[in-house]
C-alpha cells in the first residue's frame, strides 16, 4: 500500500479542499500517513495570499524531496497559479496542480508514474471558469462541516493576487450543496460551516438577472474598474442559499464565513435574524477605518458605510460577535490615516479583530505605489491594535460571567492538568468545563453557567 501525505497552507477553502483529496487518496487505496514521516507522495496545498505565504510553500516542497528524494513531490493551489515560471524550474517539485483541478489528483499521479516526467496542470486565470465538482464524503470534525459554497472574487483590491490565484467568482449549484449538507448532518455534524473566497458574491454567476450590477458609482482613480460592481440591496442567493439550508432536519447551527460588508442591508439582515439557526458571529472584511486608505484599496464602501452594516446587525441581533481583519500599514497610510482608523476600531467595538501588517505583492496596484511603510512603523501601528483588540475581547467575553450559554462540545483536552470538555459558543467564544462535570459528550450542545474567565480568554463554565 503505498502512503500519502498531505501539508495544509492557508484558508479554511484549502483545508476543505485538501480534505476531499485526502478522501479520494484513501479510495485509490492509499495510506495517509503524517506529513512528518516518510511517503511515497507529498501533496502541498498551497497559498500565495502573502510573500510569506509564497515561502512557506516552497520551504514545504523542499523539505518534502530532502525528507524522501525518491518521494513525488505535488505542489498544488494558489502559488501554482501565481508563481508558475519558479515552480517550472523548482527541480523538487515533479508535478503543479492548479485551482479548478484538485479533483484530477489522483489521476494525474497515475498519469505521472507512467510518464516520469514534470507535470504541469493549470489554467490560465481567464480560463478559470465553471466550478469544480468536489464532495466531501465524511466529516472532518465530528461536530463541525466546513461546505464550500463558491471559487473566485471580482473585487481586485488593490492589495491581493487571489483573484489571478482563483479567477472569477464560480457558484456552486444549491442543489449539490444542500445535498452536501444533509450528508454532513446525518453523520452527526450539529453545525455547518459556509465557505468560499467570496461568499457574498454566491449566485451572481448562476443569476444575474437576479442582480443589479453597475448601478454604483466607480470611484475615479481606483484600480480593478473592469470588475463587476453590485448593488446588495438587490436579490441575493446567498440569503436564499441560507434559507434552504435552515430547512435541513437536524442542522443545529449555521455558520457563515468572511461577509463582505455591503451585503448587511436591513432586508438582508431581517432575513438572517429570522433563521434560528444561524449563528450570530459575523465577520466583515474592513481593512482600513480611514476612507483614504479604503480607496486606495480599492474597497468599495466607505468607514460610514460600513459602521451602518454593524448597526443593521446589531439593531437585528442581540449582542451578535462582529469580527474584522485590518491591514497596518498599507503604502500612503499616514500617521493621521492610521490614528483614524484606530479611532473607528475603537468606536465601532469589535470582538475581535486580526491585524495584518501589508506584505508587498508582486503584480499588485499597490505594490507599484510609493510612500511604502517602514517595517518599524508597521510593527508599532500593529502592536496598538492588538493592544485593543485585546481589552475588547476581554470585555465582549466577560458579559458571559455569571450567565448561562448554549456550548457545542468539540473535544477533551488537558488544561492545567485538567482533562476537560472544550466547545465554541454561537457567537464563538471558547468555553471548558471540567470533563466529570459536563453531562453531555463531545458532539453535542448542552447549557451550562459560565463561572469566570480564564487568563487565556477561554470561558470556565460549570453545570446549570
Amino acid at each position: 500500500m503505498k502512503t500519502i501525505a498531505f501539508h495544509n497552507l492557508g484558508c479554511k477553502v484549502n483545508s476543505y479542499e485538501q480534505e476531499i483529496m485526502r478522501q479520494l487518496a484513501e479510495e485509490r487505496g492509499y495510506r495517509v500517513v503524517d506529513f512528518a514521516q516518510d511517503a511515497d507522495v507529498y501533496v502541498i496545498n498551497t497559498c500565495t495570499v502573502t510573500n510569506i505565504a509564497d515561502r512557506k510553500s516552497r520551504q514545504m516542497l523542499h523539505r518534502a524531496k530532502q525528507k524522501n528524494p525518491n518521494a513525488v513531490v505535488v505542489a498544488v493551489g494558489c502559488y501554482v497559479q501565481t508563481g508558475i515560471g519558479t515552480i517550472e524550474k523548482d527541480p523538487c517539485v515533479d508535478i503543479a496542480i492548479g485551482n479548478n483541478h484538485k479533483a484530477q489528483l489522483m489521476d494525474i499521479l497515475e498519469r505521472y508514474e507512467a510518464e516520469r516526467r514534470q507535470l504541469i496542470v493549470r489554467d490560465a486565470m481567464e480560463d478559470l471558469c465553471g466550478y469544480e465538482t468536489m464532495r466531501l464524503s465524511a466529516a472532518t470534525e465530528h461536530t463541525r462541516a466546513y461546505i464550500k459554497i463558491q471559487d473566485g472574487c471580482n473585487q481586485f483590491c488593490s492589495y491581493c493576487l487571489i483573484p489571478y490565484a482563483r479567477g472569477r467568482v464560480r457558484s456552486r449549484g444549491a442543489d449539490d450543496i444542500l445535498e452536501e449538507v444533509r450528508k454532513m448532518v446525518a453523520l452527526g455534524c450539529l453545525e455547518v460551516v459556509l465557505t468560499g473566497i467570496h461568499i457574498s458574491s454566491y449566485g451572481i454567476d448562476l443569476d444575474p438577472e437576479g442582480w443589479h450590477e453597475g448601478l454604483q458609482k466607480r470611484r475615479e482613480g481606483t484600480e480593478g474598474a473592469d470588475a463587476p460592481m453590485i448593488d446588495y440591496a438587490g436579490r441575493s442567493l446567498l440569503i436564499e442559499l441560507m434559507e434552504e439550508i435552515c430547512k435541513v432536519p437536524g442542522l443545529k447551527r449555521l455558520r457563515v464565513s468572511s461577509l463582505e460588508p455591503r451585503i448587511i442591508t436591513e432586508e438582508n439582515a431581517r432575513r438572517m435574524a429570522a433563521l434560528p439557526q444561524l449563528c450570530p458571529h459575523f465577520h466583515l472584511s474592513l481593512q482600513s477605518g480611514c476612507d483614504t486608505t479604503l480607496k486606495a484599496m480599492n474597497r468599495h464602501y466607505t468607514a460610514a458605510e460600513y459602521a451602518r452594516s454593524v448597526g443593521l446587525l446589531r439593531r437585528f441581533f442581540e449582542a451578535p460577535a462582529i469580527t474584522t481583519d485590518v491591514i497596518v500599514g498599507f503604502p500612503g497610510e499616514s500617521e493621521a490615516d492610521f490614528a483614524e482608523s484606530l479611532r473607528f476600531l475603537e468606536e465601532t467595538d469589535f470582538y475581535m479583530i486580526h491585524v495584518f501588517k501589508y506584505s508587498r505583492r508582486k503584480g499588485t496596484a499597490a505594490d507599484r505605489r510609493g510612500e511604502q511603510v517602514s517595517a518599524e512603523d508597521k510593527s508599532v501601528r500593529s502592536d496598538a491594535v492588538l493592544a485593543l483588540t485585546a481589552r475588547q475581547a476581554k470585555r465582549f467575553r466577560e458579559r458571559y460571567v455569571g450567565r448561562t450559554a448554549e456550548v457545542l462540545w468539540e473535544e477533551d483536552q488537558k488544561r492545567s492538568g485538567i482533562l476537560c470538555r472544550v466547545g465554541h459558543t454561537p457567537d464563538y467564544v471558547s468555553v471548558s468545563i471540567p470533563a466529570a462535570q459536563a453531562a453531555r459528550p463531545v458532539g453535542s450542545i448542552e447549557t451550562v453557567r459560565i463561572a469566570s474567565l480564564a487568563d487565556d480568554g477561554v470561558l470556565v463554565a460549570e453545570p446549570e
